[in-house]
């Protein structure tokens, strides 16, 4: 049996649905459903899995023992939001949450439970100490907000307490594709720029407040999510330990996202550059890219999806669909 946290989520119901196309379906999935403006249960709908456990109640259930036969849990469950305010609401949650699994997990040796977690990108703060995957370089990042700064103190944790010795972290970069709706402020660029062409003809990007980027050149490595579920499944299969970098492995603009969105569209590309708010300014990365070096030397050697080429079927088959999400017609047990 497998569990996925946060597995009513974005990257979590991807994972279920890269399962599902497997296969499987002996799944539990743990979440916090929300409000029905979120309406976050959607991404569920036309997905297949065996029990559902509300987060609050899933650290207790684990320590008691009452959960049997788990082989692997991947944890995407998660504050995610970059402008969280809350510094004890993302300790907890993203912190003190995810060592309750963690222990869990090392407690089992005499039958490991494959842990695989979610890190960011946001770890490695503005990029200046690069950015390797490198568990002895963690002591030289500086988070630039409080939501990276919790996902590396874990990252520091399972370290120090050699949890990575037999489990995996994955530090996602700019992630985007479908069932990502419900995450509002914090859904990807290509996300925005799609509503924003939809309602308005045009899309609004920030200006850049470096001398050495011209506007809307500030540089993300976006990684298309069946990429990432693709790695996670392989990741299950193969015996593989540590912390990895999850993107493409290419610096993009956010004009290059913009164009390429208008393109699925056919429409010719209209943008407005615009300050950037103050209180960003300081927080702000201008150029992440991911060191793809240490997955590929592990032994994933698969292809990964070119900007456009994502962005097309994004935009094409989901967001442009009356039917948005993941579903999985071809699943294996489907009557």
């Amino acid at each position: 049996m497998i569990i996925i946290t946060g597995g009513a989520g974005f990257i979590g119901s991807a994972m279920l649905w890269e399962l599902n196309r497997m296969g499987m379906d002996d799944i539990i999935i743990v979440d916090d459903l929300g409000t029905t403006t979120t309406e976050k249960w959607r991404n569920l709908s036309n997905l297949h899995f065996a029990d559902f456990i509300p987060k609050d109640l899933f650290p207790d259930l684990l320590e008691r023992g009452a959960l049997k036969g788990i082989s692997a849990i991947i944890h995407m469950g998660a504050n995610s939001s970059t402008t969280e305010t809350n510094a004890d609401h993302l300790l907890t949650n993203n912190f003190v949450y995810s060592k309750k699994i963690a222990t869990f997990c090392m407690a089992k040796r005499e039958k490991p439970v494959r842990l695989i977690y979610a890190s960011s990108a946001a770890t490695y703060g503005d990029g200046s100490n690069g950015y390797r995957d490198d568990i002895h370089r963690l002591g030289t990042l500086r988070p630039l907000n409080m939501y990276g700064y919790s996902k590396h103190l874990f990252d520091r944790w399972a370290v120090r307490n050699h949890l990575l010795d037999h489990a995996v972290g994955l530090k996602f970069f700019n992630v985007y594709g479908p069932n990502e709706y419900h995450k509002g402020d914090m859904s990807s660029v290509v996300f925005k720029a799609f509503e924003q062409i939809r309602d308005n003809g045009f899309v609004k990007l920030f200006q850049s407040h470096r001398a050495d980027y011209n506007d809307g050149e500030q540089l993300r490595d976006f990684v298309y999510v069946r990429d990432c579920t693709r790695i996670i499944a392989w990741l299950l299969e193969n015996p593989v330990a540590g912390l990895f970098n999850i993107g493409s492995g290419n610096a993009r603009s956010f004009r290059d996202l913009t164009i390429a969105t208008f393109s699925a569209l056919g429409k010719n590309p209209l943008i407005d550059y615009i300050p950037m708010p103050e209180t960003l300014r300081d927080k702000y990365q201008y150029y992440t890219c991911a060191d793809m070096t240490k997955l590929r030397v592990a032994g994933f050697d698969e292809q990964l999806t070119s900007l456009e080429d994502g962005i097309k079927e994004y935009v094409q088959h989901y967001l442009s669909s009356e039917h948005p999400n993941f579903s999985c017609p071809e699943y294996l047990g489907q009557t």
